[in-house]
């Protein structure tokens, strides 16, 4: 229950953070959760890292944990981070567990990118199709 006032309240702040228009938070399948990997676009996983351990990663996707167990964050503490590992200029994939968190995150983050892409069903999904994961910190 916590989790989810820490996440309502987040949602709440991100309404009224700008009077700037958001750009682009758009929902993508699997398909084109692909077809964007292929073209070099950057897979952000930001569940927790039990979440990693249990289900495995996207291989190449950058681990950054957004919200912790208990639904606190430090939006700004990760989006220094995201800036260190990829060019926040261009686009961003968000993939979580089910899809809640990117939204949610998505929202927020494209207020501040031009395009952020939100896979729909998150990790789930990808792997009930069949898709392969690697375990957190493995190297191509």
């Amino acid at each position: 229950m916590i989790r989810f006032l820490a996440i309502f309240i987040f949602l709440a702040g991100v309404s009224g953070l700008s009077g700037v228009a958001s750009a682009d938070l758009v929902d993508i399948d699997n398909q084109k959760l692909k077809t964007l990997m292929e073209q070099g676009v950057p897979v952000i996983d930001l569940r927790r890292a039990e979440e990693w351990d249990k289900t495995g990663v996207i291989d190449g996707s950058h681990l950054i944990t957004f919200f912790d167990k208990a639904g606190r964050y430090d939006a700004e503490k990760w989006k220094n981070t995201l800036s260190g590992k990829i060019n926040i200029d261009e686009p961003v994939i968000l993939i979580c567990h089910s899809g809640v968190r990117t939204s949610i995150v998505g929202k927020w983050l494209s207020e501040q990118m031009d395009t952020v892409y939100n896979v729909e069903e998150g990790i789930v999904s990808w792997l009930k199709d069949g898709n392969g994961t690697v375990p957190p910190g493995s190297k191509p």
